[in-house]
């Protein structure tokens, strides 16, 4: 259990200083642009699943961590919201406050779903499929917003899809999250690029459309949950293919 504590103590003090003090710092003292800002901690947020996933010796050790950080930076951020200050250091694109927080919850509602139907429920071997499906929306999600913004031209016109959405930027999330899935899976997740390159070519598209039509800033839940249930499925299916591929030779 103290490796549990030492665990909890190092995802506090990233979060503390990539997540909060970095931001606020470049923020206050640069004129990078705020969605690049966001974007940064974005990934940021996806990245510390490396930290729980590696560091964590119980599954549920690091659920908790992850409730705890919630239960600190929620209240911390509400009040922030009713100083000057609050949009001078943070990235907050509703004027009364309110969006940083929120995604902060879903963040780590997803990571809290993630950690334990995955690994709790079906072990260990689950991890590389969190940080697949992770990373596929932090990475995915960033370009999407990035060149969306700063390159896209042509919108996507649906009633499904919110506006300012392009066809650009989701060309962006869905290639950048192949790039994440595959990786993940066969970097850290140990498996063949036989195996992680299909996967992530089927996995990543989706994952750029479940974005696609995600509203309200809820694609932070949708598209990791997305993109596990996906990975895990494909992973199951091509190793069930190659398993019976070996049999019959």
């Amino acid at each position: 259990m103290s490796g549990d504590v030492g665990a909890t103590a190092v995802l506090l003090g990233y979060y503390a200083v990539v997540l909060g003090v970095v931001p606020m710092a470049v923020k206050a003292s640069t004129r990078v642009p705020d969605e690049v800002v966001r974007k940064f901690q974005h990934v940021g947020y996806a990245a510390s699943i490396f930290i729980v996933l590696g560091l964590f010796e119980r599954w549920y050790a690091a659920v908790l961590a992850n409730a705890l950080l919630v239960l600190i930076a929620y209240p911390l951020l509400a009040a922030l919201e009713r100083r000057d200050a609050y949009h001078q250091l943070l990235t907050d694109r509703t004027e009364e406050g309110g969006e940083l927080r929120r995604q902060v919850l879903y963040v780590h509602l997803t990571f809290v779903v993630l950690i334990a139907g995955l690994w709790g429920a079906l072990g260990p071997a689950t991890k590389p499929v969190i940080a697949a499906a992770v990373m596929a929306w932090g990475l995915g999600d960033a370009a999407a917003a990035l060149i969306g913004k700063f390159v896209g031209r042509r919108e996507v016109e649906h009633p499904a899809v919110e506006r300012a959405k392009t066809v650009e930027g989701t060309a962006a999330m869905a290639v950048a999250a192949v790039a994440a899935i595959a990786l993940s899976l066969a970097l850290y997740g140990g498996a063949s690029w036989a195996v992680a390159i299909p996967v992530a070519l089927i996995a990543g598209p989706l994952a750029g459309l479940i974005e696609l039509v995600s509203r309200d800033g809820v694609d932070t839940i949708t598209v990791p949950l997305g993109t596990a249930v996906a990975v895990l499925v494909l992973l199951v299916l091509v190793r069930f293919w190659t398993t019976g591929v070996a049999a019959g030779s």
